[in-house]
């Protein structure tokens, strides 16, 4: 597998989609969390000078871990979009058909592909961990805490879930303008239909009672979103008594759930279908 992930690291290290996408995720963890500073310093802090509607400085250590990894959240359709243009010129320029009759197998195909998502959400992790760091350490006002880590591991999450689902569409459509269409309108779709389950899921619990939780947070990609909760919690607060129940467990679960799927459908796929 070590020598399969070289000849990928040979294939992506000078494209020029690589470097340009890979370039825009970094810039855009930084800008977007800067943002969020920004506004909090310049428009909510002079309205709000005590902090009793906002919460305090979301990059304080206690918040950092959770802010950060909620803003950047928001970047990761664009490694995602990334493997999947790498998966579908797999099958443009019919490199695969050449891989595998070189020897290599069809499952051995799929999974450094799939080793590729792992690493590349990796590396995005490891990219949030020095982003909450550097603003922690810049803009925050307390110590250094590692209260709310465990946004990390989510962010992790959520971003394999992303490079999954690209790799999925990847190899289920094949063509790379098609994929990208159907990546970026089933994340738009999904996102409406968790928002009408979330309207639902509140009416549930006003009208009859019954929380479920958020159902929207039930979908495959909102799963891994449902793991990590907005930092601006007071605002939030205001209107806990109307929302559904968060039950991180079942949200985590239905996560590994679906990574699972997507990783043996990718496979299946793959084995199954003709060259």
């Amino acid at each position: 597998m070590i020598k399969l992930l070289k000849i990928e690291w040979l294939k992506i290290k000078s494209y020029n989609a690589f470097i340009v996408i890979s370039a825009f995720f970094a810039l855009g963890v930084f800008a977007a969390n800067y943002l969020v500073y920004y506004f909090k310093k310049n428009v909510i802090d002079p309205s709000d000078p005590t902090g009793l509607i906002s919460g305090g400085s979301p990059f304080d250590f206690s918040k950092v871990w959770q802010t950060v990894s909620y803003v950047s959240g928001y970047m990761l359709l664009l490694p995602g979009m990334l493997l999947l243009i790498l998966v579908t010129n797999e099958f443009t320029y019919r490199t695969h058909r050449q891989n595998i009759i070189d020897g290599i197998s069809r499952i051995e195909f799929t999974q450094v592909k799939l080793l590729l998502g792992v690493i590349t959400a990796a590396a995005c992790t490891l990219l949030v961990i020095f982003a909450a760091l550097l603003f922690g350490a810049t803009a925050g006002n307390g110590s250094f805490s590692l209260d709310g880590i465990e946004n990390i591991a989510y962010f992790f999450l959520k971003a394999l879930t992303y490079n999954f689902i690209a790799i999925l569409l990847g190899v289920l459509i094949r063509r790379t303008g098609f994929a990208i269409a159907v990546y970026f309108i089933y994340s738009v779709v999904e996102n409406g239909i968790s928002l009408m389950l979330l309207g639902w899921s509140v009416k549930l619990k006003k009208d009859s009672n019954i929380d479920f939780g958020n159902l929207g947070n039930y979908l495959p990609m909102n799963a891994s979103d449902g793991l990590i909760y907005s930092p601006f919690s007071n605002f939030t607060n205001m209107a806990k008594k109307f929302l559904p129940s968060d039950y991180t467990w079942v949200v985590l679960s239905l996560t590994l759930l679906y990574l699972v799927l997507f990783y043996f459908w990718s496979q299946k796929r793959m084995v199954t279908s003709d060259l």
